[in-house]
């Protein structure tokens, strides 16, 4: 298999550590936050890239039943990270894609095995594949949320040396993958303690048009019980306070901007702890490399307590 070369664009690693949570805006409000036996030893990546920074960033394939097979994923480990030491585990971050991506896209905007090493923990992308994260009511070939769940995780935990419980894992992502971050993260509390979006479409009603969501739940205008069932904002008030760790942000110059502060406020009124952090920026890249580092610091101070 030819070896796939992917430009890395990303800060140094020193710039990268002296990022923290008070770069941001975070707005004062009550209920805030603010502060297995490896069974591939001999890993082997379906594509290998070249890279300057101290880790290891490749891709793998995985086999579904869920999703049209097979499923493509991309894996940052550490540096330093030896199969054959299975007596030192690390936290797993799923870092999900937004629509029109790939498990490659987040490569494309950071360097993953810088942070990898940066954070001492692996990062496993998926390829969203447009799906919004749903199990798929019309489209039986597009079943992700059983994919992620039943079969991405078990395969990472065999294959990688993970701490394979709750509080070593944390979901998040962009855009639909912020959607994805916190629709897998609070419908599945057995596997994650560790949820947050960035850019998130966390309220997915005022956009009944884009993004392809109609081909994975119909129209909306002839479901809407299904459209209601199918969004973040409608799983707030099935959360109970300190569950989770949460964290969310946004650009305020978004689109989403306004979807992500009123989230902010359900949950806020609900007495759900979570972090929410602003900044200035859009839907872009140049925002999404800034706001991925206070996520994993923050998922880093979770795992690390």
């Amino acid at each position: 298999m030819k070896k796939t070369l992917l430009s890395l664009f990303i800060a140094s690693a020193s710039a990268l550590a002296a990022m923290t949570l008070s770069a941001w805006t975070v707005p004062v409000q009550a209920g805030h936050q603010h502060a297995h036996t490896c069974a591939n030893c001999k890993l082997k990546f379906d594509t290998l890239y070249t890279s300057s920074h101290p880790g290891k960033i490749g891709e793998m394939s995985v086999q579904s039943k869920y999703i049209t097979s097979p499923a493509k994923i991309t894996v940052a480990l550490p540096e330093g990270y030896n199969p054959m030491d299975t007596a030192t585990r690390y936290p797993v971050v799923y870092l999900l894609n937004g629509h029109g991506g790939n498990n490659r896209s987040w490569s494309t905007v950071t360097a993953l095995d810088s942070l990898a090493s940066l954070y001492s923990m692996i990062i496993v992308c998926p390829d969203g594949r447009n799906s919004w994260y749903w199990d798929s009511p019309i489209d039986k070939n597009m079943q992700m949320e059983s994919y992620i769940t039943r079969e991405l995780i078990p395969f990472v935990d065999a294959t990688f040396n993970t701490r394979a419980n709750r509080e070593g894992r944390a979901i998040t992502g962009l855009s639909m993958g912020g959607h994805g971050g916190l629709w897998l993260g609070w419908r599945h509390p057995e596997l994650f303690a560790n949820c947050g979006s960035t850019s998130g479409g966390v309220d997915i009603r005022p956009f009944p048009k884009n993004w392809n969501m109609a081909d994975r739940l119909g129209p909306k205008d002839s479901n809407p019980k299904r459209w209601d069932e199918h969004t973040v904002m409608t799983l707030a008030p099935t959360l109970k306070d300190g569950v989770y760790n949460i964290i969310f942000d946004c650009g305020t110059e978004d689109f989403f901007f306004k979807v992500n502060n009123a989230l902010d406020r359900e949950l806020t009124k609900r007495g759900i702890t979570h972090t929410y952090l602003t900044s200035p920026g859009s839907h872009n890249g140049t925002y999404w490399k800034k706001s991925i580092g206070p996520q994993l610091e923050f998922f880093h101070r979770a795992f690390t307590r």
